[in-house]
């Protein structure tokens, strides 16, 4: 084994372990489970930003993200499961899986919630292989007074993205490039 092909291993030994320490439920199976964690991340969401029920309110669906965990070094990546809401309701299951190369080093963890604001954005979300978030996705961000703040070119958007409870060291967290596919818990 050369000395590259053995820091090559030791990145990837490190950067699995890290995902494994952090456990987002890559262990964890069962509807029951992804069910109670998107429970309480909508409680700690709309405790915390009490705006977000009116996104809830006028939304198609939700698609609710409890635990993401990211882990790079160089290379890096993210997963987790979560559930697609329609009336308060889970109707399916979904994995989220993000790479992303460049300079990062660390780990982190964080939630996210996804406001389908139109019933055509439901339905190609429902309706594709694996459907990718990209520069369609808008962002409702936190002010500095913990308040969620959502502009009006923001509010008519089809994808609204609320990321929170970051943890971690990786500054930063998005859901731009993550791939979302149904599974089956």
């Amino acid at each position: 084994m050369t000395i590259q092909t053995r820091r090559g291993f030791l990145a990837g030994a490190a950067g699995l372990s890290l995902l494994t320490a952090c456990n987002n439920g890559l262990s964890s199976r069962g509807a029951d489970q992804i069910d109670a964690r998107v429970a309480a991340t909508l409680n700690y969401l709309y405790s915390t930003y009490p705006a977000t029920r009116d996104l809830r309110d006028k939304a198609s669906g939700m698609l609710v993200m409890p635990v993401m965990t990211e882990a790079g070094f160089g290379v890096g990546g993210a997963y987790g499961r979560g559930a697609l809401l329609v009336n308060g309701v889970p109707i399916d299951y979904y994995a989220a899986t993000q790479a992303s190369f460049g300079l990062q080093i660390g780990a982190q963890q964080y939630a996210h919630v996804l406001f389908f604001m139109t019933d055509d954005a439901l339905y190609r979300f429902r309706n594709s292989p694996g459907w990718a978030a990209g520069a369609d996705v808008k962002y409702a961000v936190n002010d500095r007074g913990g308040n969620l703040s959502a502009e009006t070119t923001t509010s008519l958007a089809p994808v609204i993205a609320v990321v929170f409870g970051q943890a971690g060291l990786i500054a930063g967290a998005s859901v731009e490039g993550t791939k979302y596919t149904r599974i089956i818990p």
